[in-house]
């Protein structure tokens, strides 16, 4: 309970855009206080085009409002201090080197939750709830946090690049598409994600279906090697069976036999493993290329998706099931032949 008004009191008394305890309060017109210095920096980078916006409901003042120190609320927040209460609440996150940081806190910024393609900014945990809770910003595209939202204005009209131009395979804004782009195939940068969307599902159905057809031409080049030593040990084991009849006559020759059936056997597989191998890489990158592909088809932003679309390498050549040749399970059976042959006059003499 104890914890639960602490938090409370920390979210009226702690200043929305610093997220501290409230130095030199002041309310604006529609009710939300601010520091004095965090609200006139705010203002003082505003867009300067004449109107003032409330951080949280967003609502605009025009001329800039005179501030008067809130003496009430300044009262209340230096008795809050003789209480030791604790100025940032518990879980806050400060951004690192590597995250992207709050684009509204001032002083030590908190990391970023979500980034707004809309706003081009992002936003922390506590400046992100206009966007879940206030209706003109519902309709806001919130994506995972980035440091890339500069590369979608248009560095000509300084406009926000919502088109896309099929003509020069390059993402436009709205003026771009009416000016030098006008006579050019022009779509939103929404629709063109769609119809690249599909076909990126469609090149993950064929990798997919490539890689279970290899992984099942593997499954058989096993099989096939299990059968080639199978062959040579059955091979071995009938030759050793007619030699240890001719006993040292034919130990030299028993041993020769044997070097060229395992020499043989030695060659199989090793074109069998070669061939293995082959596959294992092909069905690797398949694989990677298949993690690319999803990896580029979970992005969220249309223009980061689009700019790195064509980036994607070409699918190397298959290894086509047809090269892949099972060889007669009775290789070896020559080797045992020649042998019942030689030792015949050798038996008999």
């Amino acid at each position: 309970m104890e914890e639960q008004e602490n938090r409370l009191d920390r979210e009226i008394f702690c200043c929305p855009i610093c997220l501290d305890l409230l130095k030199d309060p002041v309310t604006t017109g529609c009710g939300h206080s601010y520091c004095k210095s965090c609200i006139n920096t705010h203002w003082d980078n505003g867009d300067g085009r004449g109107s003032y916006s409330c951080p949280q409901c967003r609502q605009t003042f025009t001329p800039r409002p005179l501030l008067v120190k809130n003496t009430m609320l300044a009262d209340l927040v230096e008795e809050l201090k003789k209480t030791g209460l604790q100025t940032a609440p518990a879980g806050h996150c400060y951004a690192g080197p590597e995250d992207v940081a709050c684009d509204v806190c001032t002083g030590r910024k908190l990391k970023a939750l979500k980034s707004c393609l809309d706003c081009l900014a992002s936003y922390c945990e506590k400046h992100l709830q206009p966007h879940l809770q206030s209706p003109p910003f519902k309709k806001h595209k919130l994506v995972e946090p980035s440091e890339k939202l500069q590369e979608n204005i248009c560095s000509r009209h300084d406009e926000v690049m919502k088109m896309f131009c099929r003509t020069d395979q390059q993402c436009i804004c709205y003026l771009c598409s009416v000016e030098e782009h006008k006579d050019h195939d022009t779509v939103s940068a929404a629709a063109e994600r769609t119809e690249r969307q599909r076909e990126v599902g469609l090149r993950r159905q064929t990798i997919q279906q490539r890689v279970q057809d290899r992984e099942k031409d593997v499954k058989l080049l096993q099989q096939q090697e299990e059968a080639v030593n199978g062959s040579a040990d059955e091979a071995v084991e009938d030759s050793e069976k007619i030699f240890t009849k001719l006993i040292r006559l034919l130990e030299k020759r028993s041993s020769d036999v044997k070097q060229q059936i395992r020499s043989q056997q030695e060659t199989e597989v090793s074109l069998v493993r070669e061939l293995q191998q082959r596959l294992e890489q092909e069905i690797s990158e398949l694989k990677r290329k298949d993690q690319d592909l999803k990896q580029l088809s979970d992005t969220e932003d249309h223009n980061q998706f689009l700019h790195n679309y064509p980036s994607l390498s070409p699918l190397s050549e298959s290894t086509h099931s047809s090269s892949i040749r099972i060889r007669p399970l009775r290789t070896f059976e020559d080797v045992t032949a020649a042998v019942s042959q030689s030792q015949r006059p050798e038996l008999t003499s």
